[in-house]
């Protein structure tokens, strides 16, 4: 690899390979044999069927799980490397499933500068991230509320303003819309994708709702702990009846894609939103 292609990627994964319990009656195997480069400023969206690895994959991004084989370099440091494990965590951020677990403060402002204070980070730079991290969320106005009186929405983006305190240059979220509603999931993404857009965030989600692959710059999909595919959401979502065969269901629009086209009517696979289908539609009746 010459070295200007490793200044592009803030992840390298090797060779992965986890088993949890490893030596024991109760081994088992989650990752296997997983190669992976993840590119400054991507938006990649890991998904798969239940067990597939996603998870077990994600907690390798910052060294909360080191390889059973192989190796993970996050911004050239080795996961294994104990000497690095605080800079690697202040590399790539995490945010969880449940957003209760992650909120230790009982006012807004205090949760988002848990991280920096336990840095030792002076105080005055500390006000200075907790007011940025609001801004960058939209949570401003919600510095001095109690999180548990937020909904599930605004108590995820505070996890993400923690976690963006902490100035990564990555940010995993692991399942961080599954416990969400519809209006709460859109919330969450609408902020995640701003900050990748605006603020060159790099961005790694695992999720199982397929919709939310579609906007991804890269979609990696697992299953029994190999990656199976990767490429674009275009490309990844034409290939429906191989997801469907691991158990994923594909968005409606690519359903709806995939029935015109078996009744003759061609939609190119560039085409991933509603809007994008309708726009079509509209100009091949012109």
């Amino acid at each position: 690899m010459s070295c200007a292609a490793a200044e592009k990627e803030i992840i390298e994964i090797d060779g992965l390979g986890h088993r949890y319990g490893a030596g024991t009656d109760y081994e088992v195997k989650a990752l296997e044999d997983v190669d992976l480069r993840i590119v400054r400023g991507e938006f990649l969206v890991v998904i798969g069927p239940n067990g597939s690895g996603k998870s077990t994959l994600a907690r390798h991004a910052n060294g909360l799980l080191l390889p059973t084989e192989g190796r993970v370099l996050v911004d050239g440091m080795d996961t294994r490397d104990p000497n690095r494990l605080w800079d690697i965590r202040r590399t790539v951020g995490m945010v969880f499933q449940n957003p209760d677990n992650q909120i230790v403060a009982t006012v807004v402002e205090e949760d988002i500068a848990f991280g920096p204070e336990n840095l030792g980070v002076p105080t005055e730079e500390i006000r200075r991230r907790v007011d940025e991290a609001m801004a960058l969320v939209d949570m401003g106005e919600f510095s001095r509320h109690a999180p548990h009186l937020l909904s599930g929405g605004q108590k995820q983006r505070v996890a993400i303003a923690g976690a963006l305190a902490m100035r990564p240059r990555c940010l995993v979220l692991d399942e961080a819309t599954a416990m969400l509603d519809p209006r709460g999931r859109q919330e969450v993404l609408r902020t995640v994708r701003r900050l990748n857009r605006e603020e060159g965030l790099t961005v790694i989600h695992i999720t199982h709702f397929m919709e939310e692959a579609l906007e991804a710059d890269r979609v990696v999909v697992m299953d029994r702990g190999r990656i199976v595919m990767d490429a674009p959401p275009g490309e990844v979502f034409g290939r429906a009846a191989e997801l469907e065969d691991i158990g994923l269901a594909v968005p409606q629009v690519i359903e709806v894609r995939r029935h015109l086209s078996d009744r003759g009517l061609s939609v190119p696979s560039s085409v991933l939103t509603v809007e994008e289908l309708v726009e079509h539609l509209c100009q091949s009746r012109r």
